[in-house]
């Protein structure tokens, strides 16, 4: 979910802007994978604590033409989105509602808030961390992410629009 249809990196980036005035440093995501180690280093306690915090899931900006791809998907394909959301507590409830907000079309059926993804059995996973993929037994696709881009191993959708193409 995060990273895929919900762009947790412009939030995040936009609170600290704010709060701090600084910019994020791809080039230190890319080296530690996570979106956490593109900050300076004296507030990445602080960027990690906002994720526990409530309400930080609940108003994510959502990923350009996410909800248009996958209203088309549903009708084709038996979807779920799933989140590995009980590493932070407090997003289960936000997440869920930004759900029905932004992709009214999927039911609560089709929502799989779990802590570890590698339980997941189905033909396609669209992930941005290959820690979730790694394990998966059908065809994984890695969604480009900021902190992913020297990721080789899966095949690579940079945006929704070229998700669209290759499912629909």
């Amino acid at each position: 979910m995060d990273e895929v249809i919900a762009d947790v990196t412009f939030a995040m980036t936009e609170w600290y802007k704010k709060n701090y005035g600084g910019d994020i440093d791809n080039a230190k995501m890319l080296e530690g994978e996570s979106l956490v180690k593109g900050f300076p280093e004296v507030h990445q306690a602080t960027i990690r604590q906002q994720l526990f915090e409530k309400g930080f899931f609940r108003h994510l900006p959502v990923m350009e033409n996410s909800v248009e791809v996958l209203k088309e998907m549903n009708k084709k394909y038996e979807v779920y989105i799933v989140s590995a959301a009980t590493e932070f507590p407090n997003s289960l409830t936000d997440k869920y509602y930004w759900l029905e907000d932004h992709f009214p079309f999927f039911s609560w059926k089709q929502m799989v808030f779990c802590g570890d993804k590698s339980m997941i059995q189905a033909d396609f996973m669209i992930d941005d961390h290959a820690k979730h993929l790694q394990y998966f037994r059908g065809k994984p696709f890695i969604f480009t992410a900021p902190h992913n881009l020297n990721e080789q191993r899966f095949e690579r959708l940079n945006n929704w629009k070229e998700a669209g193409e290759k499912f629909l």
